[in-house]
C-alpha cells in the first residue's frame, strides 16, 4: 500500500513563483516515489486570509481522516494558527516554511508583530517544519527557538539545462522576480540608471498582479529615469527557457530569501549573476560565478554591474565559473527523497 499525503495550499498551484514551482515540483517527485499525494486546495487570499478563507481551510482539514499525514504550504499556515491548533491533535501537521511571513518587505509593525505571533503557533502544532535552505533553518531557529532537530532542510532541486551563448550585443541583463518589494527592482532601476551612458538591454520577468500597487510604481519609476526602451516588463512566462537562453548575465537584488531557486536555475543556464550579498544567495552563488554587494545599495549594484558589462575577461570568467557550478547544483529527486524520509519518519 502506497504511502498517502494530504498536501494543503493556498490559492493557485499553477502559479509562477518559486514558492509554487517547489510545490509542484515535489507533487510530482513523492509521486515519482510511490506517494499517494492529495492536494488539498485552500483559499486565495493567504497570507491575509478573511473569515471565509478560515472557515473553508478548517472545513478542508475537519474532511481529512483522523491520523493522516498534512503538509501545509507556510504561506497558509503561519496566518491560520487557530485553525492549525484546533487540528493538532487529530492530524499529523508538517510546515514547509518557505520563509517566515513577517520578513516579507514593506510590513507595518502591527502586520510584523501579528505574523510572528501567528507562524509561531502554528509552527508551534506541527509534528515537524520542512525549509528549503540551511539559513531558513537557522532563521527559524533565531525568531521562534524552535530546535534545529525539528527542521529538515530540502533544499530545491534544478535542471540540467542547455548554456546561454552569453554573446549578446548589447549585453542583455536578465532579472527574474515577481514584483514585489522584496525583491529589489527598485534598487536595480536605480543602478541601471547610473549606467545608462553604457550599452545594455534589461529583461524583468515576473508577475505584476501579486502587489499591483508596487507593479505601477516601478514602472513611474522606469518612466522617470527615461529608461522605457531599455527596460522591458514582460510579465510572468510559464517557459522561462528562451529568456535564460537570451540573457548574458543574471541580477537579482533581492531584499530577503528563503532559498531564491531563480540562483540556482542562472547558474544552469551558464549565467554569471550580480546579487545581494544575504544569506541564502551567498550559499548558492560562489564567488566563481557572480558578484555579489551589499544589500540595499544601488551604488554598489550599479558598480558590479559596470564591471561586468566592461570588463568581458572578468565576465567570460564568471561565465565559465557559472557553467562549472552548474555540475553540482541538487536534482529534485533529492528533494523529495529528504522531505520522504522525514515524512516516513513521523507516519512510523
Amino acid at each position: 500500500m502506497s504511502p498517502a499525503l494530504y498536501f494543503a495550499i493556498p490559492g493557485d498551484l499553477e502559479s509562477l513563483t518559486g514558492g509554487y514551482a517547489y510545490d509542484r515540483r515535489l507533487i510530482a517527485e513523492l509521486r515519482a516515489l510511490g506517494w499517494e499525494v492529495t492536494v488539498v486546495p485552500l483559499a486565495s487570499g493567504f497570507p491575509y486570509p478573511d473569515a471565509a478563507a478560515l472557515q473553508a481551510a478548517d472545513a478542508a482539514l475537519n474532511a481529512i481522516p483522523d491520523e493522516a499525514l498534512v503538509l501545509v504550504d507556510g504561506l497558509a499556515l503561519g496566518a491560520m494558527d487557530t485553525v492549525a491548533t484546533q487540528h493538532s491533535k487529530r492530524l499529523r501537521l508538517v510546515a514547509l516554511c518557505h520563509h517566515p511571513l513577517a520578513l516579507e518587505s514593506g510590513l507595518n509593525e502591527n502586520t510584523r508583530t501579528h505574523f510572528l505571533q501567528s507562524e509561531a503557533t502554528a509552527l508551534s502544532a506541527s509534528r515537524a517544519i520542512v525549509v528549503t535552505s540551511p539559513a531558513s533553518r537557522a532563521l527559524l531557529t533565531h525568531l521562534f527557538g524552535i530546535p534545529a532537530t525539528r527542521i529538515t532542510v530540502a533544499v530545491p532541486g534544478t535542471d540540467p539545462a542547455p548554456f546561454a551563448a552569453c554573446e549578446g550585443q548589447p549585453p542583455v541583463l536578465l532579472c527574474v522576480a515577481t514584483l514585489t518589494r522584496r525583491k529589489g527592482h527598485d534598487l536595480l532601476i536605480d543602478a541601471l540608471a547610473m549606467l545608462s551612458h553604457l550599452e545594455w538591454q534589461a529583461r524583468f520577468v515576473g508577475g505584476d498582479d501579486f502587489d499591483p500597487g508596487w507593479a505601477q510604481t516601478l514602472r513611474e519609476k522606469i518612466q522617470g529615469a527615461g529608461l522605457q526602451q531599455r527596460i522591458v516588463l514582460t510579465g510572468s512566462r510559464k517557459d522561462l527557457r528562451a529568456e535564460y537562453q537570451g540573457a548574458d548575465i543574471f541580477v537579482l537584488p533581492t531584499r530577503f530569501e528563503g532559498y531564491g531557486m531563480v540562483f540556482t536555475e542562472a547558474l544552469s543556464y551558464g549565467l554569471p549573476i550580480v546579487a545581494s550579498q544575504i544569506e541564502p544567495v551567498t550559499e548558492i552563488v560562489p564567488p566563481e560565478a557572480g558578484l555579489l554587494v551589499p544589500a540595499e545599495n544601488s551604488a554598489a549594484l550599479a558598480s558590479a554591474l559596470e564591471r561586468m558589462l566592461m570588463d568581458t575577461t572578468l565576465r567570460a570568467t564568471l561565465t565559465q565559473g557559472a557553467r562549472e557550478s552548474a555540475e553540482n547544483l541538487p536534482r529534485w529527486p533529492d528533494t523529495a527523497t529528504a522531505v520522504a524520509r522525514l515524512l516516513q519518519e513521523i507516519v512510523r
